[in-house]
């Protein structure tokens, strides 16, 4: 193809069809020779045009079409015609393959440098130009570019090497740029794939036939299936030896944790090894340390809610309980919460198994049972350090439950958390678990219950019609406003995946205590208590907060009923 040029410079040619003023392009040439970006980044970065605006002005003047990319399906082995790096590099994709041409989208067209070599690189292919979004053509590269292929490849070369021998180095360093082993290749393609897919946990799972990689990407699991089912031995123990595990007990269940720099991201991993059947499971939980701890605003919890939150954290004393099942985000809430607390006047305490984020003048104890060092014996300790604020990761038994609830009540803010499905079951819990009612009624004053729910892709974003089946339940949910309320689904796209989702969003429910429901508790009346509770007019259940995030086009139909089948939605 023959390059295409502007007739102009850039920002005379701007300037010329008054998008922008002299005076805007005079302080975008500034700010590119401080920062040495291209003049149209600038621009934008500046505020005085949009991407969007620039790349279509861009491909008007060059006369090669402006492409909207996040609804375009492209095969994988389309764009890997162009390796990775240099996609990257040259900000460029192959969009779709035409034979003895392929259709090549750029988010700078007037780039004639780039242009030249990939030419040379696509030979004997012509190119056909069109204009690209880059924020659109860096998510095609995260969902396009997958490890999978390096995955499959470092497998088979692993197996045919455990054919040969068994003997495994296993002392190879495990780098950022990967070990001279091949298994240090594969793990560090396994991690660099689920960092790049937003993975929260990866799953290896040997089977009598086969290995299963599982990654957890937005709550749902994702599968790679790999035929080399011998390798899963020598994963385990590379793994193992990171987490410095013993590598020679494969009967018993162990834990352990460990640090890497992957891709730009510091990552902490905790893992969990399992005997099954056919060797052993390792799950791991991906922590990224480089995206730092969310705020409250960051959670998805409206302004309201946080505002109501603030005032149960800003309490001398009481303990204010975060619930929910495994994964739902409750240690995230917690640690937005003594991010807020954690200042130079108040002493803050945290009981937790494991530690998960390090917080700067914060003491932090990780439990360790196999010497003693249980949650109730920290807080026991941790009451004699002076504290004005003790975290506990998890009310596990009546003695945590109780020293808790008496620290609570001789002058310590407590935080804690519970695994119950909604935040009036919480307080009878801790009823249940052998707490005395008197003591849960005078230090209880607060439960955050909370779910994560799946946002809807706002690329690919359309209007959704509940069927018969999902208006009966809105119905029995919401009444007769679910008849006329507007919902929206994911059709599925580049950006989502073609999941229809992109990311989660916290949804909560608060329960202050008043003086009935506390006197109700004291009384060890559960039914008083449960339906005092639910007339509280400032508390909102889960499932109506999810169902107005759904009429608000946040989140689905289908994520709504998902949520409602793990809550009580009667009375």
């Amino acid at each position: 193809m023959v390059a295409p040029k502007l007739k102009m410079r850039l920002g005379d040619l701007l300037v010329h069809e008054h998008i922008i003023t002299n005076e805007q392009l005079m302080e975008a040439l500034n700010s590119q020779k401080s920062t040495g970006r291209k003049l149209g980044d600038s621009l934008i970065e500046l505020g005085h045009i949009g991407e969007r605006q620039l790349l279509e002005f861009l491909a008007q003047q060059l006369d090669v079409p402006f492409l909207d990319i996040s609804q375009r399906r492209i095969p994988a082995e389309v764009a890997l015609l162009l390796p990775e790096v240099h996609a990257r590099r040259l900000r460029a994709l192959i969009i779709e393959d035409q034979g003895d041409a392929v259709l090549l989208g750029m988010s700078d067209p007037a780039d004639l440098g780039g242009l030249d070599q990939l030419e040379q690189m696509l030979a004997p292919k012509t190119l056909k130009l069109a204009v690209v979004m880059e924020s659109q053509l860096y998510e095609a590269f995260d969902g396009l570019y997958r490890r999978t292929a390096d995955i499959e490849s470092f497998a088979s070369q692993l197996e045919e090497e455990y054919d040969q021998t068994t003997d495994f180095d296993l002392s190879t360093s495990f780098t950022d740029e990967g070990g001279d082993a091949t298994v240090g290749k594969l793990l560090q393609s396994v991690f660099e794939d689920a960092v790049q897919m937003r993975a929260s946990d990866i799953h290896i799972e040997p089977d009598e036939n086969q290995l299963r990689i599982r990654q957890r990407i937005d709550g749902l699991l994702q599968e790679n299936v790999l035929k080399e089912n011998k390798i899963a031995s020598a994963m385990v123990l590379r793994l193992k030896l990171m987490a410095g595990l013993d590598i020679s007990e494969k009967r018993l269940p162990q834990d352990g944790r460990f640090h890497l720099n992957i891709s730009g991201h510091s990552i902490d991993v905790r893992m969990s090894t399992m005997p099954v059947q056919f060797g052993e499971s390792v799950v791991m939980r991906l922590l990224d340390q480089t995206a730092g701890l969310l705020s409250f605003d960051q959670t998805g919890m409206p302004d309201d809610l946080i505002k109501r939150v603030r005032h149960q954290l800003s309490r001398p004393h009481g303990m204010v309980l975060v619930t929910g099942p495994t994964g739902s985000g409750k240690t995230t809430t917690l640690y937005a919460g003594l991010s807020e607390l954690n200042q130079a006047s108040k002493k803050i305490i945290t009981v937790e198994d494991p530690v998960e984020y390090r917080l700067p003048r914060v003491n932090q104890v990780q439990i360790n049972n196999k010497i003693g060092l249980t949650f109730s014996a920290v807080l026991r300790t941790a009451l004699r350090q002076d504290p004005d604020i003790i975290m506990v990761g998890e009310m596990r038994d009546q003695e945590t439950v109780e020293m808790g609830l008496r620290g609570a009540l001789t002058g310590h803010l407590v935080l804690s958390t519970l695994h119950t499905n909604d935040a009036i079951t919480s307080a009878l819990r801790l009823i249940d678990m052998g707490a005395a009612g008197f003591l849960v009624g005078s230090s209880l004053r607060a439960v955050i219950a909370q779910r994560l729910v799946r946002r809807v892709c706002e690329q690919c974003i359309e209007p959704h019609q509940p069927d018969s089946q999902e208006l009966l339940w809105l119905t029995h949910l919401a009444g007769d406003v679910a008849k006329t309320a507007q919902f929206k689904q994911g059709k599925g796209c580049q950006s989502c995946q073609y999941s229809g989702y992109r990311g989660r969003i916290g949804v909560f429910e608060l329960l202050e205590m008043n003086e009935p429901m506390m006197a109700a508790l004291k009384r060890d009346d559960a039914e008083g208590f449960t339906q005092l509770a639910k007339a509280n007019p400032t508390f909102t259940p889960l499932a109506m907060v999810a169902f107005d995030y759904a009429t608000q086009g946040v989140t689905s139909v289908e994520e709504v009923l998902r949520l409602v089948e793990t809550v009580d939605v009667t009375g």
